[in-house]
């Protein structure tokens, strides 16, 4: 493992009250299937799926072909997300009894784990591979005891750097500050500058879209309704689950025009989608049988849903260097 030291760059965390988000997926994943896999250790090349299989092993298939016998990697995970040859596993830790994210490049840990305080629930990395995102759920809060919030952090596999929580980032609502104590972030996705993010923040029963900076470490909102946003590979669109009527349904907004598309998947989705190419999104959801299963549906709102891989969860495509060119979108 690295010698990287953490700097902790974020202080202690307040959270806000829970806004719906996947903890369903994660107790799928811990009372998943344990069968025994052949574990084969592998580098994700450019065109493979890489995904948690039976909601635990860390597991590779060519995007060409999903239902191939898969190649099992060491890692066992409750959440996972892969690219620019980076995987970051959120797993369980036995002693003393919780959670940590670890950062792998192939199965070997390329950082030391850092601790996550919560259950986990979404994972991701930029497309350079150097920086890696989490949320997790927690209770506890004085203000809302009882009740789950979220912690989302992010980690800099370079540096060491530790931003323990985006609620240690200063918020621009209609360009004031917004500092409300109930505020709950959660689902980063990363633009290619390894600066640039796209989050979510509900406080006060309302959700906003923000774009983030790691060099000023500010929060700004471009947008209403939209959470767990996922970037498209050419940095122009973002895919994300919306609230219509009572349930939540896959969208992509183009950051150009500010035009929002809702995509051809009827069923509710829990879940932070992943591009599969600039042209689809894949994600988790029950299947007919209800297993959480992988599907994809055209990002331009046309065709309609197919099954990827049954019994999978946490998808990720890895991409092209010439295809992962995302652009900070103003």
């Amino acid at each position: 493992m690295s010698g990287h030291r953490l700097r902790i760059v974020a202080g202690i965390c307040s959270i806000a009250a829970l806004v719906g988000a996947g903890g369903g997926y994660v107790a799928w994943a811990i009372a998943a299937d344990e069968r025994p896999a052949a574990i084969a250790p592998a580098t994700a090349e450019p065109g493979t799926l890489v995904f948690l299989d039976h909601g635990r092993a860390l597991s590779q298939v060519p995007v060409t072909d999903p239902g191939a016998a898969p190649v099992r990697r060491a890692p066992t995970c409750l959440r996972s997300y892969t690219a620019g040859g980076t995987t970051i596993c959120l797993r369980t830790v036995a002693v003393p009894a919780g959670f940590e994210a670890a950062f792998l490049r192939g199965d070997k840990e390329i950082a030391e784990p850092v601790r996550v305080d919560g259950t986990p629930s979404r994972a991701r990395v930029s497309p350079s591979g150097r920086l890696t995102a989490w949320t997790v759920f927690r209770t506890g809060d004085s203000y809302n005891p009882g009740a789950f919030a979220t912690t989302t952090g992010i980690y800099d596999t370079r540096t060491g750097t530790l931003h323990g929580s985006l609620e240690d980032f200063a918020v621009l609502v209609d360009g004031k500050p917004y500092q409300r104590e109930d505020r709950n972030f959660w689902g980063v996705t990363f633009a290619a500058d390894d600066r640039t993010f796209y989050a979510t923040m509900g406080s006060a029963r309302r959700i906003w879209l923000l774009r983030g900076d790691l060099a000023s470490r500010t929060l700004t909102a471009v947008g209403r309704d939209a959470e767990c946003p996922s970037l498209s590979p050419d940095g122009t669109r973002l895919a994300y689950k919306k609230r219509v009527g009572t349930r939540w349904r896959l969208h992509v907004r183009d950051l150009g025009t500010g035009r929002e598309t809702p995509l051809a998947e009827p069923a509710e989705i829990d879940d932070q989608a992943a591009w599969v190419d600039d042209a689809t999104v894949a994600y988790a959801r029950p299947d007919d049988g209800g297993r959480v299963s992988l599907f994809a549906v055209p990002a331009d709102g046309t065709g309609a849903p197919r099954l990827l891989r049954r019994d999978a969860s946490s998808p990720a495509v890895v991409q092209r260097p010439d295809q992962s060119h995302s652009q900070a979108t103003p």
